[in-house]
């Protein structure tokens, strides 16, 4: 019988449909490093969502054989450990297909028009005072005919680019920052830079992609181009982009992760006075948590617990 652990039940709001093989279901709302190990003793399936797993707590694991991500990214997880004590890793894909590109398409719409903007200009009373029918207290562009590069060319940066393109946009695919040739259709990373009105982060977290986007980049793109980070908040040096944002180097950027999560030490983006400004929107971390699309990921996450029990582990990444 499987004895299977799930340590971070808030992480979702779901019903979870308990796998249809003989087992023990044991699960905690929550669950800090301290308790991990405790925890985690006898389990033969751990399903985590953010939950770092390292090689020490993989070793004071002994009966572990599978760890369900109840997410995509895995950067929390030691692939190598669990490749080296045989522990299949399985993630979860494609549920996020429409509500993460909607999110992003929200920031866009509304730091192009200037939405914050606008609402803070009838708090004030600025349209009430106004000798005419409107308030024109902020400039407004439109997304139609506007550049848009997508970095990541999975199924959310091609959900985002289908959004984009029914809004008239123009979508350049951008090549790997360090890529020795460019792909036909993809477009050169710094050129892309230069080129974009908007740039929208789909990729994952790893090494060769930590502040993928840095002072640099954010200095190289134009003054008047917007940054959309859905993806993970180290794919953007955030002491750099606070910076670009109070200077002016870019015209804004819309935020729905950070470095670490929760920020409870803190965080340079969460300056009041930075999340003050209109041109920089900042969720916390829900693009993915629509209600349908949390529901497909619980489908998943017992459709990948049961492919494991037949023996034909599936969306395996160790």
């Amino acid at each position: 019988m499987q004895r299977i652990v799930h340590l971070e039940g808030e992480s979702l709001i779901a019903e979870i449909r308990r796998p249809d093989f003989p087992h023990q279901w044991i699960e905690y709302p929550r669950t800090d490093a301290s308790q991990a190990a405790e925890r985690l003793a006898e389990a033969t399936i751990a399903i985590v969502n953010k939950l770092p797993l390292d090689k020490d707590l993989l070793a004071a694991s002994p009966g572990l054989r599978m760890v369900a991500v109840s997410a995509t990214g895995t950067n929390n997880i030691d692939l190598d450990a669990c490749e080296e004590r045989g522990i299949v890793v399985s993630n979860i894909r494609g549920y996020a297909v429409h509500t993460v590109p909607e999110h992003v398409m929200s920031l866009l719409l509304a730091l192009a028009r200037d939405i914050v903007g606008y609402r803070q200009a009838v708090l004030a009373g600025e349209w009430q005072r106004s000798a005419q029918f409107c308030c024109f207290a902020h400039p407004i562009r439109d997304l139609h005919g506007a550049i848009l590069a997508v970095i990541g060319s999975g199924s959310l940066g091609n959900g985002v680019a289908r959004l984009a393109a029914a809004f008239g946009m123009r979508v350049l695919r951008v090549e790997r920052k360090d890529a020795a040739q460019v792909r036909p259709g993809y477009t050169p990373f710094a050129q892309a830079l230069r080129q974009a009105d908007a740039i929208s982060l789909h990729c994952p977290l790893t090494p060769t992609t930590r502040h993928l986007i840095g002072e640099a980049e954010l200095r190289t793109m134009k003054p008047s181009a917007l940054l959309i980070n859905t993806a993970r908040g180290g794919l953007v040096d955030e002491a750099a982009l606070a910076t670009a944002l109070r200077q002016g180097w870019i015209a804004g950027a819309g935020f729905d992760v950070l470095s670490t999560e929760p920020p409870k030490d803190g965080n340079v983006l969460l300056d009041p006075r930075l999340l003050a400004l209109p041109n920089f929107l900042l969720t916390p971390h829900v693009a993915w948590a629509s209600r349908p699309a949390m529901q497909a990921l619980a489908d998943q996450l017992t459709a990948n617990l049961e492919a494991f029990a037949r023996g034909q582990p599936q969306n395996r990444v160790a």
